[in-house]
């Protein structure tokens, strides 16, 4: 038998184990919802720690804000890219302007700025809008 990944809940936040081989295929244990949506997750300062610390599988973030022209050209290639990535990635959202103590702790300067978490560290960082092949890219490139 293999050993598990832990997967955070994106309905519930609670922390899941996984089999490697299964891992996508899984429901959470608490709500029963799927723990991959294909979609990415809106994180907010009181989840974000616990998908970054808890989770074994790299966090893609995209800090952004409503205002942002490039943000909204970005959003739908980044949803686009949670389709491709996960489960081998999580796809989060942060809103820069509904959580400003996230974007100062993690220093976002310009949006969007994308930050790749990998043990719960920065990885890599971008700033500006990616298209999907370039987004796909980059992303694979650090992982």
């Amino acid at each position: 038998m293999s050993d598990g990944l832990h997967i955070v809940c994106p309905h519930c936040d609670s922390v899941n184990r996984v089999p490697r081989e299964k891992l996508g295929a899984g429901n959470c244990g608490r709500c029963k919802k799927p723990l991959f949506t294909a979609h990415p997750l809106a994180l907010r300062e009181a989840n974000f720690a616990q998908h970054l610390s808890r989770s074994d599988i790299p966090l893609l973030v995209d800090f952004w804000a409503s205002w942002c022209g490039p943000c909204k050209m970005m959003a739908p290639v980044f949803e686009r890219a949670a389709a491709e990535l996960e489960p081998q990635v999580r796809l989060v959202k942060v809103n820069t302007e509904e959580q400003q103590a996230l974007a100062a702790r993690y220093g976002i300067r310009s949006i969007p700025t994308l930050i790749l978490f990998k043990d719960g560290r920065e990885a890599a960082r971008v700033a500006g809008a990616l298209d999907l092949q370039n987004l796909l890219a980059w992303t694979r490139q650090h992982l």
